[in-house]
């Protein structure tokens, strides 16, 4: 680096508060053009984000200067989401600007926690899958692993929630409306190509090749996003993708007076990349979401292609330049998009391309139901995707030779391995994009223990059968930084306090807290902290939702998607059978507990929405109730984001996880509750499994049938009917329901959801009613001892460590990726 570009450097890090004061008035009058009179909570945060980006950008410059001048191998991890929250706090912590910038903004009379309130959070994901993502991202730099992350810039985020009598509705998330400070748009673009036809012909040499005509080409635009490491110097990139047309305004059509004519081409391509999830019950719903996975897969691949050209020379040495990791099927195209590019657009020869492909993917699988295992219909694909359809029956043919070597007259089999499923259930043939990630990987990983054992047993068994090498598992992790350090900043400086400040990169160290697990003095400190905690989320309540919670009561707290698989209707059961006990003996000694909801209903699952209905109009009745609204509470918080759960998480004295066994592949909000203290009652279902292991037994409140006990009832012929005529509380509970108590008298409204429990049960809630009852009198009775429960609450923070997103990406990397850590090194200022 030169003397010119090095004191430039030094100057754009500098940390000082008097440096950061200078660059937030700067910055607020040439960027948001407004001076301290007129600025708003918006241009403050606005000028501090670009004071800081400037700092963030240095290391970003030193980080690729290093990494290109060593050559090294980079892992590239797709994902159709990426969850990553509001970017200034996180970024503060891990510059450690965090007690400069407070001081330089006091110092300015202006509030550091307003302006962080007045960021916009990204809407780039929905929940679990995409959260995982972000925090994977957010390891892979702090752990020193030169990674990219690739995925798409939507316009819009999956939906605003709000709650409008009861219902969930739904507006657009705009997250974008006032920009994005942390991006920074490139000048890399990419052509992707949609329908038209196949053309056969023969190159020089007489091999029969094949050419692409599309019917359209859009173009690809990158826009990068730094995400910094903790405690290091390395960046890494989230590279993600806006679609755009070739051309934007056509002068021709305009100049005719067809002035719509004059933008289609731009609006067609600008929807690829425009909303997050559009609905795909529609047929052209789904054609969106095939063309937006595509279209990002297509133009990562190609990036990754030309930086490999670039490096190498060769795309012989693809696997030595970059691994790609498959977040889930989503991006599983990628699989036949390679091998078009390497065989069509750089004529390799069909054998050298597959070996490439297959040295060069892993797929991480995020799901136990057979139906969220994404297929295509094979018309929608081949009209969207025709070169890809030939692509994908060559791999088929050859891989189910292999098949049929392995598996002598094996017919069904076969046909479960196929990547082309027949239709023989419903008539319409598919391409099964699991099949084709599982075929084109080197490697398979479940994100639980118990999870990755029943893909063996279950979904992915042949596959697992064929090639039990290439399966592994890799339990999920989240960050510790921000939902430890950001989301709960007294615990943390407590852990500072007692281990040292190294904890959040090894949160292992979390294990010196058992010392204190009998000291009582500790745990009135403990206790403070969660009740500190709980005061503030009340706070947040009351404002948004006008209810006030009593922060000595118990906060037992479920958010996570809504679905019938996670039966948030089963914790419902239990409110409502409180409730009619309460009534039934107003006088009866109950442990005073708020119940608190969020999550998000997909827009066209109504019996999700639903049950959001039945949670607020059960709120509606007990809240309003003064013979039971002193012990007991219900709310329901709208809009459930990262930056929500950042409140709520450390506020929680009782986590529900309370999903049907073998349903959740892993679960992370269980890994959040319990980094903050909360216990859980729980099933044993994904990682709780393993988190009920790490805290003990004594420490978790376990209920509900196995896995095996699960199937057996199925087999048996399950009849919910006759458990609800046999338990008296159930039934009262369905009946207090069904005679409109909580729907104004409406004795229909919520018998779509009591029907659907007394007649199917899929979920198994009638199965499990009775035992999660019992086990919740148990939790009654644990909370009156406080001493006891501050004691469980310490040593399952104590007993977390292993839950850490670092602790995962070192895995991946040691027995996947294989990728040299490079620490990256430039001065101070």
């Amino acid at each position: 680096m030169s003397d010119i570009a090095e004191r430039s450097l030094h100057t754009r890090i500098a940390r000082s508060v008097e440096a950061i004061r200078r660059s937030f008035v700067d910055n607020l009058f040439y960027v948001t053009v407004r001076t301290f009179d007129n600025a708003t909570s918006l241009d403050h945060y606005t000028a501090l984000a670009y004071t800081i980006r400037d700092r963030l950008l240095a290391r970003l410059i030193a980080t690729d200067e290093h990494y290109k001048r060593l050559d090294v191998k980079t892992v590239a991890y797709m994902s159709a989401e990426f969850l990553l929250g509001p970017h200034l706090g996180n970024n503060l912590l891990n510059l450690g600007l965090w007690d400069n910038v407070r001081q330089a903004m006091n110092e300015l009379g202006l509030d550091l926690e307003t302006i962080l309130e007045a960021e916009e959070e990204p809407g780039l994901g929905n929940g679990g899958l995409g959260r995982l993502a972000a925090c994977y991202m957010d390891s892979l730099a702090t752990m020193e692993i030169p990674a990219i992350g690739y995925g798409i810039r939507y316009e819009y985020g999956i939906f605003e929630q709000f709650i409008k009598d009861g219902w969930q509705a739904e507006v657009a998330d705009a997250w974008l409306r006032n920009g994005n400070p942390w991006e920074l748009p490139t000048q890399l673009r990419y052509p992707v190509k949609f329908g038209g036809n196949i053309e056969h012909y023969r190159d020089d040499e007489g091999h029969q090749r094949s050419r692409w005509v599309p019917e359209s080409i859009i173009q690809g635009v990158a826009y990068d996003t730094p995400i910094l490491g903790y405690g290091v110097l390395n960046v890494s990139l989230l590279r993600l993708w806006k679609s755009e047309a070739r051309e934007s305004f056509d002068f021709q059509a305009f100049n005719t007076g067809d002035f719509y004519g004059a933008v289609d081409n731009m609006i067609v391509a600008q929807n690829i990349s425009k909303v997050l999830y559009p609905n795909d019950e529609p047929e052209a719903g789904k054609a969106l979401r095939l063309r937006q996975q595509y279209f990002f897969v297509s133009c990562s691949l190609q990036d990754m292609i030309r930086t490999t050209l670039k490096a190498k020379g060769s795309l012989d040495y693809f696997p030595d330049r970059f691994v790609v990791q498959l977040n889930d099927t989503h991006p599983a195209i990628a699989i036949a998009e390679f091998m078009r590019l390497l065989v069509d657009e750089h004529e390799m020869e069909w054998s050298r391309a597959w070996a490439l492909t297959q040295q060069s993917f892993a797929y991480t699988n995020h799901t136990l139901l057979p139906e969220a295992l994404e297929t295509w219909p094979l018309e929608l694909f081949l009209r969207i995707l025709p070169r890809h359809i030939d692509i994908i029956y060559e791999i088929n043919s050859r891989f189910l030779d292999d098949v049929r070597i392995r598996f002598i007259d094996d017919i069904a089999r076969l046909a479960r391995m196929s990547l082309i499923d027949d239709g023989a259930g419903d008539g319409v043939r598919r391409v099964r994009m699991a099949n084709l990630a599982c075929v084109g990987s080197m490697a398979i990983n479940g994100v639980a223990a118990m999870h990755s054992e029943l893909l063996k047993q279950t979904v992915l068994k042949d596959f697992f059968e064929m090639w039990p090498e290439k399966f592994q598992n890799k339990t999920n992790g989240v960050t510790p930084r921000r939902f430890i350090a950001l989301a709960n900043p007294a615990q943390a400086a407590l852990f500072d306090e007692v281990i040292g400040g190294d904890w959040l990169r090894n949160l292992e160290k979390l294990s010196q807290l058992e010392q204190y697990a009998d000291n009582s003095d500790f745990l009135v400190r403990w206790r403070g902290i969660k009740r500190q905690a709980k005061e503030c989320l009340s706070n947040h309540i009351h404002q948004c939702c006008g209810i006030s919670l009593n922060p000595d009561t118990l906060f037992d707290i479920q958010v996570k998607r809504i679905h019938e698989y996670k039966r948030q209707h089963l914790n419902l059961l239990h409110i409502v059978s409180l409730y009619h006990h309460l009534k039934q003996n107003p006088s009866q000694d109950i442990t005073p507990r708020s119940f608190i909801f969020g999550g998000k209903a997909a827009p066209g699952y109504h019996m999700a929405k639903l049950i959001i209905k039945l949670i607020n109009s059960v709120a509606d009745v007990i809240n309003r109730d003064p013979q039971v609204n002193k012990v007991l509470k219900v709310v329901f918080v709208p809009n459930f984001s990262v930056k929500t759960g950042q409140r709520i998480y450390p506020a929680a004295d009782i986590s529900e996880q309370i999903s049907t066994a073998g349903k959740e592949a892993s679960g992370t909000g269980n890994m959040k509750f319990t980094m903050n203290g909360a216990l859980t009652i729980g099933t044993l279902d994904g990682a709780n499994v393993e988190i009920r292991a790490a805290v003990g037994e004594e420490n978790f409140f376990l209920f509900g049938k196995t896995v095996q006990q699960v199937d057996e009832i199925r087999a048996a012929g399950y009849r919910p009917w006759d458990i609800y005529h046999q338990n008296e509380n159930l039934r009262d509970v369905i009946n207090l329901i069904n005679s409109g108590h909580f729907s104004h008298g409406d004795s229909g409204l919520f018998r779509p959801l009591t029907d659907n429990l007394l007649n199917s049960d899929p979920f198994l809630v009638c199965a499990d009613f009775q035992d999660y009852i019992d086990c919740q009198t148990q939790v009654s009775q644990a909370y009156q001892d406080q001493e006891r429960w501050s004691r469980m609450s310490l040593l399952n923070v104590a007993r977390c460590g292993q839950f850490s997103s670092d602790r995962a990406i070192r895995e991946y990397n040691a027995e996947i990726w294989r990728v040299p850590p490079l620490s990256v090194k430039i001065s101070k200022a």
